[in-house]
């Protein structure tokens, strides 16, 4: 089976700095991967859309059960539902730029191209 970004949540509005939607994606190795767009300045009085890739710091997720599970010890044993991974005072780590994207389409086919790497390495 070809690994693939997993989207398990996605929202119209969050607490990222952006007015545009957030996708939330589990990755084979146990990672959730978030992207969203926002406005970039190209020039004085002109703008473009780049895309953000993102760790999520606060959770991992088991890509063989679907749970997401806290990365935080005194909630381990708690069921975490999917719309808890956007909250306030996100710990994410922003690890890829694009400006070369034209929606999230393409954003999430960039995704399948890590978690293919990503299960090439472990094999």
């Amino acid at each position: 089976m070809k690994p693939l970004a997993k989207l398990i949540h996605q929202t119209p509005a969050s607490y990222l700095p952006t007015v545009f939607p957030a996708h939330y994606y589990g990755m084979p190795n146990g990672k959730i991967y978030l992207v969203f767009s926002r406005f970039y300045e190209m020039a004085f009085g002109q703008s473009g859309l780049e895309f953000v890739f993102a760790e999520h710091r606060d959770y991992y997720y088991n890509y063989e059960t679907d749970e997401i599970i806290s990365t935080r010890k005194r909630n381990r044993n708690l069921k975490i539902f999917t719309e808890q991974v956007d909250h306030p005072n996100l710990r994410v780590t922003i690890f890829k730029t694009k400006r070369n994207l034209q929606s999230y389409g393409q954003a999430q086919a960039f995704l399948n191209d890590e978690a293919m790497r990503m299960c090439a390495c472990t094999a």
